[in-house]
């Protein structure tokens, strides 16, 4: 019996599953690309500083969703240095296996949400905190994400 279970898992075929959810969660376009050089730009449009994008390896289907919980100070205070406040920011983008492997800081950007969606997402962007990952058994492909921090713009 154990060894016949095995041979069942190996024909295990994930795509029928991949197709629903994909229909199900992967409703909005997200946006993947090279970082740039320089510095956060205005956008008048929508009021935030967007990093410069390089090149775009990836524009589809997709979702960006908090993981787990809202980030911490990712360091303490050590005597004679300044203190880190900066927080990291705990989210995760969901695309198609089919989409390519994003590099850690791969530029992530909403690019259009569905229907009844929050559309205070769009033009919000992420950095890559490490490659994708994948599985034998996937049936999206997940990033783990940090929100690139707003600048207050400073005259």
């Amino acid at each position: 019996m154990g060894q016949g279970r095995w041979t069942l898992m190996a024909g295990l075929d994930l795509s029928s599953v991949a197709t629903l959810v994909e229909g199900l969660v992967l409703l909005d376009t997200v946006r993947f690309a090279t970082p740039a050089g320089g510095p956060p730009v205005f956008d008048p449009g929508t009021g935030q500083y967007t990093a410069p994008e390089g090149v775009i390896i990836y524009e589809g289907p997709g979702a960006v969703q908090v993981a787990g919980t809202v980030g911490g100070v990712t360091s303490l205070p050590v005597p004679n240095l300044p203190w880190s406040d900066e927080t990291r920011s705990k989210y995760k983008a969901l695309t198609p296996l089919a989409a390519p492997i994003a590099e850690r800081d791969t530029i992530v950007t909403v690019v259009t949400v569905h229907e009844g969606g929050d559309v205070s997402l769009i033009g919000r962007q992420w950095r890559a905190q490490d490659p994708s990952t994948g599985g034998t058994l996937g049936v999206v492909r997940v990033t783990t994400l940090d929100q690139i921090q707003q600048t207050r713009e400073t005259g």
